[in-house]
């Protein structure tokens, strides 16, 4: 039975920290009235987050990566102006580079309440943001069809996301230590693979009949069929620091489900491979972003990411000119030519450090550094 063809409408979310512009550090109590503020002048698309010093946007529904990007414009412009006004500044990124989860504050709600009693510690130190990715995809069964073969691109997609190398003031070696938090928690990680959305279901409704989850919104996959909107909904993601950044990441989104269904229409399908080789590849994601390459699965055999990335854009080219977004696909060279949001901190703090600044002193310009970049671009 022929599928109608999905929409590909693409929604976008993206988290923020609040740092105080004097201190540099986390706004663990702000003011009530700055989400207030920002729900009033964004048309009530900023909301809470687990901790109170996060905030997080949301568009609407975009029918193109072009309106996507426009939202989400006007959406950071939104959150740095009602902050400025306060003292404070949001800045797009996976990990403070000095502050502690044990000195902040959750935010009153039964939701969060819920998650911290159930998940104690490992909910707590949840100071992590990230950047989700929707996809409209309006048949059930097609979803999960191509939710088994995207999960091969996840590593790439962290790879050129990366923007949280530093946690509680520490250099820790990894380019998106998020997910070494995250990863904590249950039902995280690579997605499972299904025969049918049936399948999927079943399985969810073990766990919600167990009494274990109120719904399929606990269920914190890379990548997941929503639980509340027809859509593919990619999770595993840093937060971009830079608009640019998000919104490339948002169109290769879009396209790699495009090429899929594409595939898919033509009698055709992407490979499976073993969670456990995935697994390898969104390893040395979180480890060293792009810079020593990942497994290609079909030569077993690691390979420089450049040349990961040419034919990722080759297979999605037709796509992206159908899509309307080019550019925005063409400009994730540019992340591999200037750098993730990793490598800048880090390049930022080694400069502050060589020119004889304190480690304290070299975190804080890493913040100054995000606070820019963040706004660039608007």
């Amino acid at each position: 039975m022929a599928v109608a063809k999905p929409t590909f409408t693409v929604g976008i979310e993206e988290e923020y920290l609040l740092v105080d512009l004097e201190t540099r550090n986390l706004v663990n109590d702000p003011p009530a009235s700055i989400m207030d503020e920002c729900a009033e002048l964004s048309e009530e698309q900023v909301s809470p987050e687990l901790m109170r010093s996060q905030i997080e946007v949301g568009t609407r529904v975009c029918k193109t990566i072009g309106q996507a990007r426009d939202e989400l414009s006007r959406l950071r412009k939104v959150v740095i102006e009602v902050a400025n006004k306060h003292g404070m500044a949001p800045i797009a990124v996976s990990a403070h580079p000095f502050a502690h989860w044990l000195d902040q504050k959750q935010t009153d709600k039964d939701r969060y309440e819920v998650l911290t009693r159930e998940m104690q510690a490992t909910a707590r130190k949840l100071l992590i943001s990230g950047m989700h990715v929707h996809v409209g995809i309006e048949d059930a069964e097609l979803r999960i069809d191509l939710m088994n073969q995207f999960s091969y691109f996840l590593p790439h997609l962290l790879a050129l996301s990366c923007s949280s190398p530093f946690w509680e003031g520490e250099n820790t070696g990894l380019s998106s230590y998020r997910l070494i938090v995250f990863d904590a928690l249950p039902r995280t990680g690579l997605p499972e693979q299904f025969s049918s959305h049936a399948e999927y279901k079943r399985h969810v409704e073990v766990l919600i009949n167990a009494g274990l989850l109120d719904d399929a919104s606990k269920i914190w996959w890379d990548l997941r069929p929503s639980a509340r909107y027809p859509t593919l909904e990619t999770r595993i993601m840093d937060v971009c620091t830079r608009l640019d950044d998000a919104v490339s990441l948002a169109a290769i989104n879009l396209c790699i489900t495009s090429m899929l269904y594409r595939l898919r229409r033509d009698n055709k399908r992407w490979r499976v491979y073993a969670s456990m080789l995935i697994n390898e590849n969104r390893w040395r994601a979180m480890r060293y972003s792009f810079d020593e390459g990942l497994i290609d699965l079909a030569k077993g055999e690691v390979v420089p990411f450049k040349v990961l990335l040419d034919e990722l854009l080759g297979l999605i080219a037709f796509d992206a000119e159908t899509l309307e977004c080019q550019t925005e696909v063409q400009s994730a060279r540019d992340i591999l030519r200037r750098g993730t949001s990793a490598h800048q901190q880090l390049s930022t703090y080694k400069s502050a450090m060589d020119q004889g600044a304190s480690k304290d002193e070299a975190l804080i310009a890493v913040v100054d550094w995000l606070i820019s970049e963040t706004a660039y671009g608007l």
